[in-house]
This record gives structure tokens, C-alpha cells and sequence, in this order.
């Protein structure tokens, strides 16, 4: 028995090294772990964020373009994210998420020691031990790992970190945080993208099965894409086992999973590029306003006594604009659904152009046009920038290519094709382009912005960058001059017979004699029917009356740039180039009883901690007494009830030309509608300006070069070019009645002294079929 005791005590002896090696590699694996995790904590392995970098952490956050109706117009970024509050999020994707990625969240302090050591003993194979804490201190403060040594270092480090945001951030906050910086792919960075971009909604109006959905893209946002052609059965399969693990923690019942299950996959892919969504010529005008706003409202100085400056692709701004998002949308619908059919009547009659799409030029000057073209375009810069020759790189423009280019084919659309890249300037040479510009005249405040007909393909802006010939919605302001001085009724009759302004006065080099389109002539007219029927000797002897520079002065002060305008006779017939901008705005002071408001496109600024940092002020200022506006107004009203925009009034008519390019006709208005339209030399351009009390909108129609255009008058003027885009955007307001756009008459001032019912002398100076009416 002694014997057996001494031996194992000795036995025990032998044993005693390997125990106490044991506790000491323990002790100390725990002792340089703890170490590992203070030298981590006290920067030796890099820095660690601050306290005031955890309550503020880097982000970039994408400024929001808003509509006055409350509506997001688009967004500037570089990381598409903005952010939103716990109260935005549905209890459905909290559950979601808490029952995928950290089903523990609510239990432990930033690290899972139960799933770390469940991780460390199957080797991952039943999950990661990441909670949610540890991944959103990966994505807010690591730096991508190259390699295992460094990766090490990063966990501790996210460690750390997890249990600092605990510390100061409650759990709520903390999903939040996550769910704001995760990247879901296609520019859906933060649950409110990926929310609009996948489902076109507020992430508080997911539904349960589309919470799943986001819920499943956490583990691998490209694996379980649920836009991706390539991963969209795997999204189906990852969206079911989310709502498998929903139902496995009590947050929905077996039956409730059964039936999501067998839903399929749904998505609204709403994609949110520069070039995607409405307003898109607006918002790059706003990109460039903003530009200007941030250079004169500097943020203060930095601590080193430096200029900081606002940053709208990482700064989180909300900028409230003017912008109606209906009435864009009917913008945009009614631009697009005239330009197609438009744009089908012009290639059809192009089809025995041998110049097609130019008309009246010579081989020589078309090739010049091309040339042009080639000179200004992308490829060219950037080959010329390479030191490439002329030679080597107008060789290059005839070399075929796989592209994808504009069509109109049931609307917007893009086709496959193979050109040179001197035939598709050719082939886009010949789309007719096409703006629109909405403002309420007593604010200013701009409603809507349409710059051409795709901002992908077409990004010159026809709203405010570029200046066209504006015809005979020039001849308001002229008009205007000649009742505000003169003290003009529109009962005065006007011999209409051929008149001349003679050579050398009023800055003409020689005799400026107009002709009157068609060449009709005799009898007195009513001022009303002049302009009504656009007659341009009339406008001749107002101009000999008034002078051209007391109109350009008129137009001037109605915020119209006339450093171009040359102060002779013959603006009176639109010769002057004008954006539609300035029209626009110009037009207005008419509708507000002459005084004219400097147009507005942004209400309010914001910080992303909800400071306002501007708020628009409109500029106003008396231009005409409201006698004189009010009667330009009358005057105006002639065109739409028996000049050329009676077609706003009339009903069906059997006519070519209606059937296939007026379109939306019949519109049947009754209301008071004040309106002029303009068409220039070989029909160019073609416009239509319209009011009604609280609404001023106009349209301009034409080709990229002024030589695209169409041979006859009856479809190139303006009342078949623009007017059709007025007529439908104001159809689709009036049936929106939410809008309130006015039906009512144009207020009367009290006490008016010109008289302006004559309507005796009206019916015998007006022609009385409009549809031979052309509007010159």
C-alpha cells in the first residue's frame, strides 16, 4: 500500500511540470491577450477614434434635393447615403436584422462570448462571432486588411471599438448607425437608398417579406442581389431563410412564414444616378447655383485658421427647392409624349432628304456642321489631350463601333447599334430638341424644369444655357412699350398695309420693310387682332412709334441679359436670341399686374443637424403700371381665343396635321388663357408662352442646329411644335386638383381707363378660319 502511494506521488511529481505549464501558457496567453488589447487601446497598433469622433464619426453624407411638395428630386453624393432615426426604421427590418446577424444584440455589450467560442471551436463552420456592434465599428473606422497579421490586429481593434459604442450609444442608435452605412450595391449606400433604389419607398413602408430582402443582402450584398440577373434566385433563397430565422425567434408566426415564403420576389428598381429620376437638367443647373452659394457662405475656419467651405457630396445638406414634383412629372410626360410624335412626323418627311436631317445647305456647309460637332465632343478632347494628330483622330471618327444610343420607341429607349462616331453625330443631329419652364409669377418660385428631351444623351440645358431666335413672342414686350407710353388700346384700329422704317434711323442700315406671313394685307385691324394674327407691319409702325432701345429697356428690367441685343427695328419680330429662362421670367411681370419677381429655385438650405443656412428672399421690383400689364394681358388673351392658340380651345378637328402631331388634342379650355406663340426664319424654332393668373409656362421646340428644321410652315410652327407640350402639361395640372392651378380671369385693376371691350370692331378684323392662321 506504501509502496503504492509513493508511487503515485511520484507519479503526481512527474506530472506537476506539465500542469504547471499549463496554467502558465494560460495565464499568460490570457496575460498577453489582455496586453495585446491595452497596447490596442492605447494606439500602439494604430490610432483609435476619439470620444468626440464617436459621437461624430466620418461620413460621407449625400446632399438632398427636395421638392416644395415634400417629394426627393435626387441626390449629390459621393456615397449615395442619407441618413434617417430609429423611428424611421419598420419593426420588421429590426427583427429581421437582430434575427440574421446578431440574434444576442440586445444581451451582450459589444463582443458575443458565447458566439466567439462557438466560432473558435467549430473553425466558423456554424456561423462568425461578429456582432452587430463589431461590424459597424468595422464599417465606420477599419481600414480593409492585407493580410492575415493585419487582420488580427483589425478584430482587436473592432473589439475595442464595439465596446466604446456601447458604452455610449444605445442599441437603437447602434442599428441605426449600422443600417445607415451598409452599402447594398447599385449606389444604395444606408437602408434609405436601398429602400428607395430596390422598392422605390421609405424604408418605414417596407413590408415584411421586403425587409427580408435587405436583411439577406447584409451577408453579401452582390451574392444576394436581388436586381442582378446572375444572384437573384440566391436572394430568393437567403430572403426565405431570414424569414426562416424570424420565425425560429418568435418575431413571426410558422404560418406567417409560410405564406411570405411563397410570395415571390417583388422588387421596383428605382435607380438614383446623376442622370436617373426627374429634374434632371434642373439639378445640374442646382449643382452649379449650389457651386456659387458655397463660395460666397463660407463654414467658418478650421483650427488652424483656415477657410472651410460647405461639401455637397459629403456634408448631408437638404436643399428644399421650388420644383413641383407633379407638375415636373407633367413636364416631363408631356415633353416626351410630343417629341415622339413629332419626331416620327420629321423622319418621315426627312426620308427623301438627300441632306437629311439638315435642309437648305450646301454639302460644304454640312460637313462644316459635322466637323463642328467632331471639334467639341469628348473623343476629341481626350485624344487630343494624348498628343494624338488631327489626322490620326478625324480618321478615328470613321472606324464603326458597338454603341448604344437614344431612341424613341414607346417613349425614352436605347438601342444597340453599330455606327461610326461621325454617323451617330449625324444620327443625333437629327432628334428635335425641346424645353420647358413653369414659374408662379407672384413668387417666382420656379414648378417646373424640363431642358431637353433625355439628359443622358441631350445634357445642353434649353431652360437656362441655351438662347434661341424667339420669333413672335417677342412682339408682348413691344406691345407693352406701346400702351405704357402711348397709352394704346386694343380697340385702336391700325392700317394693315405695307410700311417701312427708312434707312438710317433708329439704327437701320437700310429701308426695313417686314412682309406679313402669307403676304395678306387691306382693311383696319384692332390692336387685339394685330397681335392675335401676328401682323408685322403693325409691329413695324409700333416700333417706328415707341423705338427699339425703350423696348430693349423694358426687357431689361423684366430680367432679360440684352448685352446681345442690338437696338434695331427689327427685334420687333423676335429676332433676338432669348432663353426660356429669361422668357419665362419675363412673361410673368404681365400675370402680376407688372411687377416683376426675380425667379426662385431654391427655398431653404439645411445642415445635417437641421440648421437652416439659407432662405430665399424674393426680389421684386414695379416694372409696368398694372393698367399696362393688364391690358397686354387682354391683348394676349386674343391669341388663344382667335389667333393662333384657339387650337387650345377647339374641339376635335379632322386634320392631318392634328391627327398626327398635335398631340393631346382636343384640350377644350374655357378658362381665361393669356398665351403667344413665335416661330423664326425656316421654322427653326418654335415657342409657345402661356399664362393663366398664378401660372406662367413656356415651350420651345427646335433642332441642335438651326438648319434641322421642317420644310413647311404648317409643322413647323410654333403652334404645331409648341404649343401641343403647353396644352398637355396644363391638361394633366387641371385634372391634378391638388395643384389649385387658377381657372379664374386675369384681376382687373380698379379704375382702368383703356378700354378694352371691342368687340364689334373684333369681328370685323379678325380672319375667321384659324386654321389657315400662321404664326410668323
Amino acid at each position: 500500500m506504501a509502496q503504492k502511494n509513493k508511487k503515485a506521488v511520484k507519479q503526481t511529481k512527474s506530472n506537476a511540470p506539465y500542469i504547471r505549464g499549463f496554467w502558465i501558457l494560460f495565464f499568460g496567453s490570457f496575460g498577453v491577450l489582455i496586453l495585446i488589447f491595452l497596447l490596442a487601446s492605447w494606439g500602439v497598433f494604430g490610432s483609435l477614434p476619439t470620444f468626440d469622433e464617436l459621437e461624430n464619426p466620418e461620413s460621407n453624407l449625400a446632399t438632398e434635393i427636395l421638392s416644395s411638395d415634400g417629394k426627393t428630386l435626387g441626390k449629390f453624393y459621393n456615397e449615395n447615403r442619407t441618413p434617417v432615426k430609429y423611428n424611421d426604421l419598420p419593426q420588421n427590418l429590426v427583427d429581421a436584422v437582430v434575427a440574421t446577424e446578431d440574434r444576442r444584440f440586445y444581451d451582450h455589450s459589444g463582443i458575443d462570448l458565447r458566439g466567439t467560442m462557438r466560432a473558435v471551436a467549430y473553425m466558423g463552420s456554424k456561423g462568425g462571432a461578429s456582432t452587430v456592434t463589431q461590424q459597424l465599428a468595422k464599417l465606420l473606422f477599419s481600414d480593409t486588411p492585407s493580410n492575415t497579421l493585419e487582420r488580427l490586429v483589425q478584430k482587436v481593434k473592432e473589439w475595442i471599438i464595439a465596446t466604446r459604442l456601447e458604452r455610449q450609444y444605445t442599441k437603437e442608435e447602434i442599428i441605426t448607425m449600422y443600417l445607415n452605412k451598409q452599402d447594398f450595391l447599385f449606389q444604395a449606400v444606408g437602408i434609405r437608398s436601398a429602400s428607395k433604389i430596390y422598392f422605390d419607398k421609405e424604408p418605414i413602408e417596407l413590408r415584411p417579406e421586403e425587409s427580408a430582402v435587405i436583411a439577406a443582402m447584409l451577408k453579401n450584398p452582390r451574392q444576394f442581389n436581388p436586381h442582378r440577373e446572375i444572384s437573384k434566385d440566391n436572394a430568393l433563397e437567403r430572403r426565405n431563410t431570414v424569414l426562416a430565422l424570424m420565425a425560429e425567434t418568435g418575431k413571426i408566426t410558422n404560418v406567417e412564414r409560410d405564406s411570405l415564403m411563397a410570395m415571390p420576389m417583388k422588387i421596383n428598381f428605382s435607380p438614383e444616378g446623376h442622370a436617373d429620376g426627374i429634374a434632371t437638367y434642373f439639378r445640374e443647373y442646382l449643382r452649379a447655383f449650389m457651386a456659387d452659394w458655397i463660395k460666397n457662405n463660407p463654414k467658418g475656419k478650421d483650427a488652424d485658421g483656415n477657410q472651410e467651405f460647405y461639401n455637397i457630396y459629403r456634408d448631408g445638406l437638404v436643399i428644399t427647392t421650388t420644383i413641383d414634383s407633379r407638375m415636373q412629372r407633367y413636364a416631363e410626360q408631356s415633353v416626351t409624349e410630343h417629341m415622339e410624335n413629332l419626331q416620327r412626323e420629321f423622319d418621315r418627311q426627312n426620308e427623301r432628304n438627300k441632306t437629311a436631317p439638315f435642309r437648305d445647305i450646301t454639302q460644304e456647309e454640312e460637313e462644316k456642321i459635322l466637323y463642328r460637332a467632331m471639334r467639341t465632343s469628348d473623343r476629341w478632347r481626350k485624344m487630343a489631350a494624348n498628343g494624338i494628330s488631327e489626322a490620326k483622330i478625324k480618321a478615328s471618327f470613321d472606324i464603326k463601333t458597338d454603341m448604344r444610343v437614344f431612341a424613341w420607341k414607346n417613349g425614352v429607349s436605347e438601342i444597340d447599334t453599330i455606327l461610326t462616331p461621325k454617323d451617330s453625330i449625324r444620327y443625333y443631329k437629327r432628334f428635335l430638341r425641346a424645353g420647358l419652364m413653369s414659374l408662379t409669377p407672384q413668387t417666382g418660385e420656379v414648378k417646373a424644369w424640363v431642358g431637353g428631351i433625355n439628359y443622358k444623351h441631350f445634357q445642353y440645358d434649353h431652360v437656362k444655357t441655351g438662347k434661341r431666335q424667339v420669333g413672335s413672342t417677342f412682339k408682348p414686350f413691344l406691345y407693352a412699350t406701346a400702351i405704357d407710353q402711348l397709352h394704346l388700346s386694343p380697340c385702336d384700329t391700325i392700317p394693315n398695309i405695307p410700311y417701312c422704317i427708312p434707312a438710317g434711323e433708329m439704327g437701320a442700315q437700310r429701308d426695313w420693310c417686314p412682309d406679313n406671313s402669307g403676304g395678306q394685307y387691306g382693311g383696319m385691324v384692332t390692336l387685339k387682332s394685330a397681335l392675335a394674327q401676328s401682323i408685322n407691319t403693325v409691329s413695324a409702325r409700333l416700333m417706328h412709334r415707341v423705338g427699339p432701345q425703350t423696348v430693349i429697356d423694358l426687357i431689361e428690367k423684366l430680367g432679360v441679359d440684352t448685352e446681345n441685343i442690338p437696338a434695331v427695328p427689327s427685334i420687333a419680330l423676335g429676332t433676338a436670341d432669348i432663353s426660356l429662362f429669361e422668357m419665362v421670367s419675363a412673361y410673368s411681370a404681365f400675370a402680376n399686374k407688372g411687377v416683376h419677381v426675380e425667379p426662385q429655385i431654391v427655398s431653404t438650405i439645411v445642415d445635417k443637424n437641421g440648421t437652416v443656412l439659407y432662405q430665399s428672399i424674393p426680389e421684386a421690383k414695379d416694372v409696368l403700371s398694372k393698367e399696362s400689364a393688364y391690358v397686354t394681358v387682354n391683348l394676349m388673351e386674343g391669341v388663344t381665343q382667335y389667333g393662333s392658340g384657339a387650337r387650345l380651345r377647339s374641339g376635335p378637328i379632322n386634320s392631318d396635321v392634328y391627327k398626327k402631331v398635335i398631340t393631346g388634342h382636343p384640350y377644350r379650355f374655357k378658362n381665361p388663357i393669356a398665351g403667344k406663340t413665335g416661330t423664326t426664319q425656316n421654322q427653326s424654332d418654335g415657342w409657345f408662352m402661356g399664362m393663366v393668373p398664378n401660372l406662367v409656362s413656356g415651350v420651345w421646340v427646335g433642332g441642335d442646329d438651326r438648319s434641322v428644321h421642317f420644310s413647311s410652315i404648317i409643322y413647323g410652327q410654333g403652334a404645331t411644335m409648341a404649343l401641343p407640350i403647353w396644352g398637355s402639361f396644363m391638361k394633366k395640372c387641371y385634372e391634378d386638383e391638388d395643384l389649385k392651378i387658377s381657372q379664374g380671369a386675369f384681376e382687373r385693376p380698379e379704375n382702368l381707363s383703356i378700354r378694352i371691350d371691342c368687340s364689334e370692331s373684333e369681328a370685323s378684323s379678325h380672319q375667321s378660319d384659324i386654321l389657315d392662321e400662321l404664326d410668323f
